[in-house]
């Protein structure tokens, strides 16, 4: 794992201009932004494993002393500057992932600070990526004419709906005196084109549809998270969990109405609390002072709305980093179940297919171990003409199979919305 970062700098400088971070990422880089603020990514000086299993906790540690090893030169000093490994990690926590430590990232914080990022092991290296900059900045990327893109599509879901429906019942029956409490069942949808997919224009499609989510980019899985896993900023410790969720058709009368039955659905309510609960029991360690908001509060994304809980704490000394902090969170009762171990197993043995990276763990990491974390929620992974698409339900022991289904369906439209543009 060092040796892959053997002889890198990174050098970090104030940017003066304006930068838009999507176009800094373009169609194949990467980027994780909300509301304008994140950071974007392109090239690759090097990548850092990530174990699975019994050695991810060991891992992650060694990758973040790898990346904090790193020589550097930052005249900007805040969350993000300095050297920055991106990451997109399988669902299973069995299975190994990979970080991406780009040549260039380009990061604007809340207060409006931009800065930019050069890593390499020379002057030329250096100077190749403050050139790429320069380009974006100058002239950045236009948007696809819809005349090249892709014009006719086929969605078919892998699993036919009344077997996911069968899966659904079955897990239900499993939960009857049983100490399995909830677990999150997904469907798999794959999208096929009658020409490529750009990456690019559906991220401007979600940045536009869900100003509010966590838009990203990462190794060809794009994507608008509304939950949180897990950020750091220096000892200040943030999650967002999301669990229970409704429909959102646009009348604001309607939508009030459906978002009170949701908060008062005593379903619901017990499942969202099961992932605080886990949430909070998992973060305690690491932390001085730890609390979660005393209600939920009902979150509204464009087609649909979640029950969502604040939970926010101070790190003891000396404070985790935010990957120790996600290996510990990874994956919350919000995609998996109640207990862990026993609906992982129950996943694996009635969903049918690997979910890959949809519902694990997507962000970012700096030298110094601050970093933001999504739950890969709301994506799609695009390889030329083909969209895979993942959406999943908690599912508890009073559930109604025929229920859950319309609510994968509502899941779905986020990318099928950006995708399907004729």
């Amino acid at each position: 794992m060092t040796g892959d970062l053997w002889g890198l700098r990174a050098v970090t400088r104030r940017l003066d201009d304006d930068v838009d971070l999507l176009a800094v990422a373009g169609a194949h880089g990467l980027l994780f932004e909300q509301r304008g603020t994140g950071l974007a990514g392109r090239g690759e000086a090097a990548r850092l494993s990530i174990a699975g299993g019994a050695e991810r906790r060991a891992s992650v540690v060694a990758a973040q002393e790898a990346l904090a090893a790193l020589a550097g030169d930052d005249d900007v000093g805040v969350p993000g500057t300095g050297p920055v490994a991106f990451g997109a990690l399988p669902f299973s926590p069995a299975a190994a992932g990979t970080l991406v430590v780009p040549a260039l990232v380009v990061g604007r914080a809340e207060d409006g600070t931009r800065w930019y990022t050069t890593v390499g092991r020379d002057v030329a290296e250096h100077a190749a990526a403050e050139s790429r900059l320069a380009e974006v900045l100058a002239d950045p990327p236009a948007a696809e004419s819809p005349a090249d893109g892709p014009s006719a599509f086929s969605v078919r879901p892998v699993q036919p709906p009344a077997e996911w429906c069968r899966a659904v019942a079955e897990a239900t029956r499993r939960m009857a005196g049983s100490e399995l409490h909830k677990a999150v069942l997904a469907r798999e949808v794959v999208v096929e084109a009658d020409r490529p997919l750009d990456p690019a224009t559906v991220l401007e499609r979600l940045r536009r549809t869900y100003p509010g989510c966590m838009i990203t980019a990462i190794d060809g899985m794009v994507g608008a998270s509304p939950e949180l896993l897990v950020s750091r900023a220096g000892d200040v410790v943030r999650s967002h969990p999301m669990a229970g969720t409704t429909p959102r058709g646009g009348d604001p009368t309607a939508d009030a109405r459906l978002a009170a039955t949701l908060l008062a659905s005593a379903k619901d309510r017990h499942e969202h609390q099961l992932t605080i609960d886990v949430v909070h029991d998992c973060l305690l360690p690491f932390c001085s002072y730890l609390d979660a908001e005393a209600e939920p509060s009902v979150v509204p994304v464009a087609n649909v709305q979640h029950l969502a809980t604040l939970v926010e704490g101070r790190l003891s000394a000396p404070a985790a980093s935010v990957l120790e902090l996600m290996a510990a969170l990874h994956p919350t009762p919000a995609v998996c179940g109640v207990p862990r171990d026993l609906a992982l197993a129950t996943i694996a043995e009635l969903e049918g297919f690997d979910r890959g990276r949809y519902a694990g763990p997507v962000g970012w990491v700096d030298g110094e171990g601050n970093g933001r974390w999504a739950v890969g929620i709301r994506c799609a992974e695009i390889d030329g003409r083909r969209a895979r698409l993942v959406a999943g339900n908690g599912i508890v022991a009073d559930s109604d199979p025929a229920t859950e289904l319309t609510e994968t369906r509502a899941k779905l439209q986020a990318l099928l919305g950006a995708l399907l543009r004729p």
